[in-house]
C-alpha cells in the first residue's frame, strides 16, 4: 500500500471537521491498517516520526500542497513528532 494510502480514518474526520469550522480540533490516531502514521517535516518532505494508533494529536493547521491535496499540522499530546500528515481523503 502507498504511503499515501497509509493515513488514518479518525483524522481524516477530524480533519474535514477542522477545515469546515476553520478551528483547530483534537483527534485519536486511528489508522484501519494498523500502520503508524507518518509525521514529515512539509507536505512530502522528510519523514520525522511516526504516530501510532491511540496517540491523541492536537490539528493546528490544515495546508494544500501544490497538487491540491490536504495535510494537517499534528502536535501530540503525550509523545512524538509534531509536523505535517497527509489527510487527503
Amino acid at each position: 500500500m502507498k504511503i499515501a494510502e497509509r493515513t488514518i480514518a479518525l483524522l481524516a474526520l477530524c480533519l474535514t471537521f477542522a477545515a469546515a469550522n476553520a478551528y483547530a480540533l483534537e483527534c485519536t490516531v486511528d489508522d484501519p491498517t494498523g500502520t503508524p502514521l507518518n509525521v514529515r517535516s512539509r507536505p512530502n518532505g522528510a519523514i520525522l516520526g511516526a504516530l501510532n494508533n491511540g496517540a491523541a494529536v492536537f490539528v493546528s493547521d490544515l495546508i494544500v500542497d501544490g497538487r491540491g491535496r490536504k495535510w494537517a499540522k499534528v502536535v501530540p499530546l503525550d509523545e512524538g513528532k509534531s509536523g505535517g500528515c497527509f489527510g487527503n481523503f
